[in-house]
């Protein structure tokens, strides 16, 4: 018995004097221990990663979202200024050739109204409206002439007119004075115009047909 208890203690004081003697029980426990911890913490850490990456896709994500809808709203910005400036240089446009054409219009639209009534009248008040056989041909021939061009026609002309102003202006055009033909006169001259004035002269000198111009 008192061997048992002998031998015991000895066994134990000599695992006492290993463990001190011997260091590299001590270093391997303890790397032991490292890579324990160590994996604690990767495990902590891959435990994270998904988190961090929502984040950043998240992000990213909005980022380009917001790209595309600037560059959708930018693009629709555009777009609308652009039509926005057509419409208004469309309507200064319209303006000017409105203000430019109306009179003339309303004018041409006289002088087929009034050549086209006299001529449908009785031959006794035709000379009682104008005087002289000649100014009664004027007339008649007036008539024809103006009955002659469609509506299109006159807005051909009138637009050529227009253009050769354009491309006159600020130059000091000769305009000739000789008599004749209206379509073998000098580029620049309107036939509307024309017939306007010729049929004003006609009405100055028959006083008897009471039309107003204006």
């Amino acid at each position: 018995m008192e061997r048992s208890i002998a031998d015991e203690l000895y066994c134990d004081l000599l695992n006492v004097s290993n463990i001190h003697l011997d260091p590299r029980s001590n270093v391997d426990g303890a790397v032991h221990n490292s890579h324990d911890s160590d994996g604690d913490e990767l495990w902590y850490d891959d435990g994270a990663l998904p988190y961090e990456t929502d984040k950043v896709e998240k992000a990213f994500d909005m980022e380009r979202e917001w790209q595309r809808r600037r560059e959708q709203f930018h693009t629709i910005g555009y777009r609308d200024g652009l039509v926005a400036g057509k419409e208004a240089s469309a309507q200064g446009g319209f303006n000017i050739g409105f203000k430019e054409s109306v009179f003339v219009g309303q004018a041409w639209g006289l002088v087929r109204g009034v050549t086209s009534a006299w001529v449908c009248l009785p031959d006794g008040v035709k000379e009682r409206l104008v005087e002289t056989e000649e100014k009664r041909n004027k007339l008649r021939q007036l008539h024809e002439s103006v009955r002659g061009i469609s509506a299109t026609d006159a807005l051909r002309f009138f637009h050529d007119h227009l253009n050769n102003n354009l491309m006159e202006h600020g130059e000091n055009a000769e305009t000739s004075s000789n008599a004749g033909d209206l379509h073998a006169q000098c580029s620049g001259a309107n036939v509307i115009e024309h017939y306007v004035r010729e049929f004003n002269l006609l009405l100055v000198q028959c006083s008897a047909m009471d039309v107003h111009l204006e």
